[in-house]
């Protein structure tokens, strides 16, 4: 009698085990949205919308952050793209959002201006859209530990395109396996890392560093090349090849940015 008693019992703790692994295993999905943008009026009326429309309704469907980031005044492309980085526990949720915010009164509102704009005064010309999922070695997004003023943060996003799907896994494995750690470890305090499953250039892999200004960022990339778990993983012969291009944006966070 006893001992039918403990099957169902031992059955009851392996599952939840089984079902604990498995959440702890569960990767964030995440769209990262690129608007184009041609003048200050544009830019304007998408910070408009941003902060007081589209992240409140954000944040009412349980997306806690959302982070905004523009290209920092050294840029190239400064004052012409703005950065949205929305992070979704999975693409149910993803899915989801448009359809609510299709519902959502208040949501419409106050993004008025963006949502019923004029053909002819547009508050963008272009949207530029990836969906990413998380790396396994940082599962869920991180905020910045950084503190101080926003204004003068450099914010790195990099992706990382391969040459063919494989090479490409290489570079995902070795990030997985000691490349993000090091970034930790010297005080890059990242964002994200995330493989590219829908957008424009794959396969590639995309993540966000922070940095407290643009000399502390270019130390920090010092002390990267430097670092001895570095070395010993670079010239490894299975991690040879893997990045046919690097296309790194330098940012900063929006004032109203979650991140």
């Amino acid at each position: 009698m006893k001992v039918r008693k403990l099957i169902p019992l031992g059955f009851i703790a392996l599952c939840f085990f089984m079902s604990s692994n498995l959440f702890a295993q569960k990767r964030d999905f995440y769209e990262l949205r690129t608007y184009h943008i041609e003048n200050a009026e544009q830019e304007a009326m998408l910070d408009d919308y941003l902060s007081k429309a589209f992240i409140p309704a954000a944040h009412k469907n349980g997306i806690a952050k959302v982070g905004v980031f523009k290209p920092i005044a050294s840029q190239p492309d400064a004052g012409t793209k703005v950065y949205l980085f929305i992070p979704f526990k999975s693409m149910d949720e993803y899915l989801a959002l448009e359809g609510k915010l299709a519902k959502d009164q208040t949501y419409q509102t106050a993004g008025s201006a963006y949502i019923n704009a004029a053909f002819d005064k547009p508050p963008y010309k272009r949207i530029e859209s990836s969906v990413l999922q998380a790396m396994t070695g940082q599962p869920k997004f991180a905020e910045s530990e950084l503190t101080n003023a926003k204004k003068d943060r450099v914010y790195e996003l990099r992706s990382y395109e391969g040459p063919t799907e494989r090479l490409y896994k290489q570079k995902v494995k070795m990030f997985n396996s000691g490349e993000m750690d090091i970034f930790s470890r010297i005080n890059c305090s990242p964002i994200f890392y995330a493989e590219t499953i829908a957008g424009a250039n794959m396969p590639n892999l995309v993540y966000m560093t922070t940095h407290e200004n643009m000399e502390i960022r270019n130390e920090h990339w010092k002390v990267f090349g430097a670092d001895a778990a570095w070395k010993g993983m670079k010239d490894l012969p299975e991690y040879q090849n893997t990045v046919s291009r690097n296309d790194t944006r330098l940012l900063y966070p929006a004032e109203y940015s979650d991140l």
